[in-house]
């Protein structure tokens, strides 16, 4: 899936990773996507509130090979 924005959270711990993708998204335009990459396992239902919460679109999430968790925002 395409991107403007990578955020690598791997190894943060929750709130971090949201953190850090609320700082991208604020630094994209609207209709951009941004990926993050996090090892939380909390993450994958943090960023579906997450998203949920704040109106950005969770367009797709899903492991790596390297087991990391990745997600999709797309900003509203």
């Amino acid at each position: 899936m395409n991107f403007d924005k990578e955020v690598d959270a791997r190894g943060l711990n929750c709130p971090l990773p949201i953190l850090r993708a609320k700082k991208a998204l604020a630094e994209v335009a609207s209709g951009q996507t941004v990926r993050v990459l996090a090892t939380d396992p909390g993450a994958v239902k943090d960023f579906q509130a997450f998203a949920k919460q704040t109106g950005n679109d969770l367009l797709a999430h899903g492991e790596t090979p390297d087991k990391a968790f990745e997600f999709y925002l797309k900003r509203k």
